[in-house]
């Protein structure tokens, strides 16, 4: 689950990001993100459970076009550390992903599609640092933007190769 979240993070910056990029230049980019005391609401559809989120992400963007109609390839490293709290419980999560772009396809119709290699790891602990929960591995997706940066559509063309942990089957009775 935080594997994905991640993921989702990396690929909406690298879609506003790609609007910045121009053809022939390589371009690089850090992001930062910290936010505290966020309300998950029916945390995991547990209804009425809700956990406090602090996170603090870091993602690192570097843009090269290649190819022969010279298209913009991202490489993309992000990691995200979380703490999760309720009724006097915490956990902590940390990712770790990389994405690639594998094949940029102009449409020809205004739209660009990106097939993605996205590989990583995540972790959930409980309160006495053990882990409870992994999701390593790797996945491949498509987006298809519009001119804009706009995602269109996104599909998993290959599912994770790794094990695949439910976060929320570790999570809620840790937290509850």
């Amino acid at each position: 689950m935080r594997l994905v979240a991640i993921l989702a993070v990396v690929a909406s910056a690298a879609a506003v990001l790609a609007t910045t990029a121009s053809a022939g230049k390589v371009f690089k980019e850090t992001i930062h993100v910290e936010e505290n005391d966020v309300a998950l609401e029916d945390f995991c559809d547990v209804e009425g459970l809700t956990v406090s989120l602090d996170f603090v992400m870091d993602i690192s963007v570097h843009v090269v076009p290649k190819g022969r109609d010279q298209l913009d390839y991202f490489l993309q490293h992000g990691t995200r550390t979380e703490v999760l709290s309720a009724s006097g419980h915490s956990l902590r999560s940390f990712s770790r992903v990389t994405e690639k772009d594998m094949r940029v396809t102009e449409n020809g119709d205004g739209t660009v599609t990106v097939l993605i290699l996205a590989t990583g790891n995540a972790v959930l602990y409980d309160e006495n640092g053990e882990a409870i929960a992994r999701n390593p591995g790797q996945t491949r997706f498509v987006i298809v933007f519009d001119a804009n940066g706009t995602e269109l559509s996104r599909e998993i063309v290959k599912s994770s190769t790794g094990r695949s942990d439910d976060f929320c089957d570790a999570a809620v009775p840790a937290l509850t």
